[in-house]
């Protein structure tokens, strides 16, 4: 007989919501984590009174109410609005693209004149067909923005000139004819009072859950004491890579502690020029408004992914994405195996998005075992 209804690979956000939800539908759930700490990627930690968000920036935004809702019963989230800026060569610049952008670059201060000078920006791509993100990007926006805040940016990030990137990457850029720094549209924005791991925490309450414990170490055991897997971690890792290892981009995180109250005065800045070796630098003070003589920085640097590296942006160009579909197809002959989230599903995931989909799939696998 079965030791547990339901063993979960990964404590992050995916397995802590479907940990949750089919617990409190009477399931019984084991979660074992590779990591010697839970949440995953959202995973933050106390440093001298400043919550450190250990894996990047993580603010939690949504239109949905419903997936609102549902966080709001394990943390009380502050009002946290996201409005990064862009550094390039020593000169700032808002974001997302808005009047304040447009009045840095081009000294307009209307939205028609705005529009005029996009028009004119984006002339060179009139009747031709991007194929690459370059391409894309001046198409949308023209050569300006495309040379001083996406090229140096995409190609640290991605690790190739942006005329090898697929144009899909950049299928769309916001522009907003506003003086309005939010990066999000969403009705909703916030980040845990207490932090994300907090939030975990609380979803995880009265769950066992084992910390240090690779699922590949012992794969066949683990499997015999579980009726069903939920499994959250590279999909062809699973299958022992046996068709081939799907692409990845990783990061480094380095973190710096200053003896000063207020170091860069914004939660993120975003590193655009290609001289500069990291895409970012986050001051983690700023997404809770703490008051403290020191604070922490971290500088985030996009890395090649190999083998034994934290895996973090799938690479969905056309290659990949051929052979995520033949993986998945060796996941569909496994009925009692779920694949999901940002590593199992090879996709990027906002956090509402993950939640969203680990709701969707414990409704569903409830309907279905009713019958």
């Amino acid at each position: 007989m079965s030791q547990w209804d339901f063993l979960i690979v990964g404590s992050g956000l995916y397995g802590a919501v479907c940990a949750q939800q089919l617990s409190s539908r009477g399931y019984r759930v084991k979660v074992i984590e590779q990591r010697d700490h839970i949440a995953g990627n959202i995973y933050t930690e106390n440093k001298e009174g400043i919550a450190i968000h250990r894996y990047g920036a993580h603010i939690f935004h949504t239109s949905d109410a419903a997936i609102w809702d549902y966080v709001q019963q394990f943390a009380q989230f502050n009002r946290f609005t996201n409005s990064p800026l862009a550094n390039f060569r020593g000169k700032l610049y808002n974001l997302p693209f808005n009047m304040h952008t447009f009045y840095q670059l081009w000294g307009v201060t209307t939205p028609q004149q705005a529009l005029h000078k996009l028009e004119q920006q984006r002339a060179e791509m009139q009747g031709k067909t991007p194929t690459n993100l370059e391409e894309q990007a001046l198409a949308l926006v023209g050569r300006d923005i495309y040379e001083t805040l996406i090229k140096g940016y995409s190609e640290k990030q991605w690790g190739r000139p942006a005329c090898e990137l697929p144009a899909f990457i950049i299928r769309r850029l916001p522009l907003r004819f506003t003086f309005d720094n939010n990066y999000f549209s969403d009705h909703f924005q916030g980040i845990p009072v207490d932090g994300y791991t907090a939030l975990v925490q609380n979803m995880l309450e009265g769950i066992d859950v084992s910390l240090n414990c690779d699922f590949f170490d012992a794969s066949s055991q683990w499997a015999l004491q579980a009726k069903h897997i939920i499994y959250t971690g590279p999909i062809d890792r699973y299958f022992g890579y046996q068709l081939g290892h799907l692409g990845y981009r990783s990061l480094r995180f380095d973190l710096k502690r200053f003896d000063t109250a207020n170091v860069q005065g914004n939660a993120v800045i975003n590193y655009t020029d290609p001289e500069t070796p990291y895409t970012r630098t986050i001051e983690h003070k700023h997404f809770a408004q703490v008051s403290t003589s020191h604070s922490y920085l971290t500088y985030e640097y996009p890395q090649a992914w190999q083998p034994g590296t934290e895996p973090y942006y799938p690479i969905n160009d056309e290659p990949n994405m051929a052979l995520y579909k033949r993986y998945r197809e060796l996941a569909r002959a496994l009925p009692q195996v779920h694949f999901g989230g940002r590593l199992g599903q090879y996709r990027y995931f906002d956090m509402h998005q993950v939640i969203a989909a680990a709701l969707h799939y414990c409704q569903q696998f409830t309907a279905v075992s009713r019958y």
